[in-house]
């Protein structure tokens, strides 16, 4: 099965370390990882720290052209900052706490757990052998969620159609606010330059 992987690091030598494995070794017997990405919470923008794609081709239709980086692009995007203090807002469902963590998003539970400080190694891969990625990554001090990548690749194509909404939503309340104060600004200067004639005026009949 084909799942995406998210692994929460509280040392970050410890991520770099797992990177580096996974780059050194992506087949194996039990498991193949196609890509990867090490990325860091910093004063709340996520960052990429490494990187590696081996370039095996993977079906999705997602806008920056790997399910990985357009995962990483929702988490250090305003919809990813939006979810982390909002679990159910993807799906924008009335439910209550225990339905919304389990139903969440891989999204939603990454940016929920994901604090300043710490990095996040997020795979694509297929494993040969259940729980063998996390068994190797379990070495380390770290918080594992993994998900069905076909289901984190619909996830994905939503919260980019969402982003682009609250975009458009966003320009366009920032047109009518410049709008509004072209307004108000014109009608200042219309008030200023009626002023100045009937100063000028008041000059004439002295």
């Amino acid at each position: 099965m084909e799942k995406i992987v998210s692994v929460i690091f509280k040392v970050e030598s410890e991520g770099y370390q797992a990177m580096t494995e996974l780059r050194r070794s992506p087949v194996t017997e039990a498991f193949v990882v196609s890509q990867a990405a090490l990325v860091k919470k910093e004063k709340d923008r996520v960052i990429t720290l490494d990187s590696f794609d081996t370039g095996m081709e993977t079906r999705n239709d997602t806008a920056a052209g790997t399910l990985i980086g357009s995962l990483v692009g929702i988490l250090g995007g305003p919809f990813g900052m939006l979810l982390g203090s909002s679990l159910g807002a993807l799906t924008g469902s009335a439910i209550d706490t225990g339905d919304a963590a389990r139903s969440a998003s891989l999204i939603e539970k990454v940016t929920e757990q994901l604090v300043d400080g710490e990095v996040v190694l997020i795979a694509l891969e297929q494993e040969a052998v259940e729980g063998a990625a996390q068994h190797m990554l379990s070495k380390f001090n770290v918080s594992i969620v993994e998900e069905d990548a076909a289901e984190v690749e619909e996830e994905i194509e939503e919260a980019i159609k969402a982003q682009k909404e609250m975009e458009r939503e966003a320009r366009a309340k920032l047109r009518e606010t410049r709008k509004a104060d072209r307004k108000q600004k014109i009608e200042e200067n219309r008030t200023k330059l009626k002023a100045d004639f009937e100063t000028f005026k008041a000059k004439f009949k002295k």
